[in-house]
């Protein structure tokens, strides 16, 4: 039975399981983010907002007397999270593992967990948190994982489904899934500011809906772009996941590399997602822009 449960993150995906495991009425839920100590910070400002929940300073403290702990935190954060929270494992809680990493991080923080006596499962994520919530698809993975599907159901995780006994499998789907959809978000963006720069922006659109018909592309692309200058950090943080991944399978990640660096690059240009369509907010960031990068071309 999970009466009290530790949730290690207060980004976007923490703060949407605060909101929903916080109305549950039989459950406790004590909330630890680093950024805690500076009450200005984001995680801070969302948490006085959220009713019912015990903020924590310390992950070890905010893991005692939990018979389940979520890790949420950033990609890099995975490993020293995982150190942190252990000193306060109860023995025999739950530990799951939302992080996008890659599968061997898994591995190492699956060890951490398990060493101190917590049951380890690791989780992907298979898609944005909004609007699905809890119901968003979330593939459970490792020898523990079978067991612990239903204490995610009982706790409303709609979406959590059984996938794998081997430890990185979920992980490894995320990985590469990520591939495509964090790497299509990049091309998005490289492509259409360049071609609103030559004022081609229309003719592209037009051109990608006669190759993948039934999307609205001004729609999709303006989507596309804001997931990066809102999340970009984030999202370059997982990528570098990403690459581990690629390269542990003996691939050179050269497209995933790129990657990390225009997502990354795009973290710095927040105020344009205030833009109320595709072109202002292409116009934005090319105006914000320092300086163009100039690539050296052959001849």
């Amino acid at each position: 039975m999970i009466s009290r449960i530790c949730l290690l993150g207060f980004g976007e995906v923490g703060q949407v399981l605060a909101s929903e495991l916080g109305a549950l009425s039989a459950v406790t839920l004590v909330i630890h983010d680093k950024l805690f100590s500076d009450g200005a910070s984001v995680p801070s400002r969302a948490a006085d907002k959220v009713p019912r929940v015990e903020r924590v300073a310390e992950a070890g403290r905010a893991a005692a007397g939990c018979q389940l702990v979520i890790s949420a935190v950033t990609a890099e954060e995975n490993v020293q999270s995982a150190k942190a929270v252990v000193e306060g494992l109860e023995p025999e809680a739950w530990f799951l593992d939302l992080n996008s990493t890659a599968p061997e991080t898994k591995r190492r923080v699956a060890e951490i967990v398990e060493a101190a006596g917590g049951y380890y499962v690791e989780a992907a994520v298979m898609g944005p948190i909004e609007p699905m919530r809890l119901a968003v698809p979330m593939l459970l993975g490792g020898p523990r994982a079978k067991a612990f599907q239903p204490v995610a159901q009982g706790l409303g995780l709609k979406g959590a489904s059984f996938y794998s006994p081997v430890l990185g499998a979920a992980a490894a789907t995320k990985m590469c899934r990520s591939v495509i959809v964090k790497g299509l978000e990049a091309l998005v963006a490289e492509s259409l500011l360049t071609a609103r720069y030559y004022g081609v922006e229309e003719s592209v659109l037009d051109s990608l809906g006669n190759l993948f018909p039934g999307a609205d592309w001004p729609d999709l692309a303006r989507y596309l772009i804001s997931r990066s200058l809102e999340h970009g950090a984030r999202r370059a943080a997982e990528m570098r996941e990403v690459a581990k991944t690629v390269g542990d399978a003996g691939i050179a990640p050269w497209m995933t590399r790129a990657c990390v660096e225009r997502q990354e690059w795009a973290a710095d240009f927040p105020a344009a997602l205030e833009s109320p369509d595709l072109n202002t907010m292409l116009d934005y960031i090319l105006f914000q822009q320092s300086e163009p990068v100039k690539e050296a071309t052959s001849s």
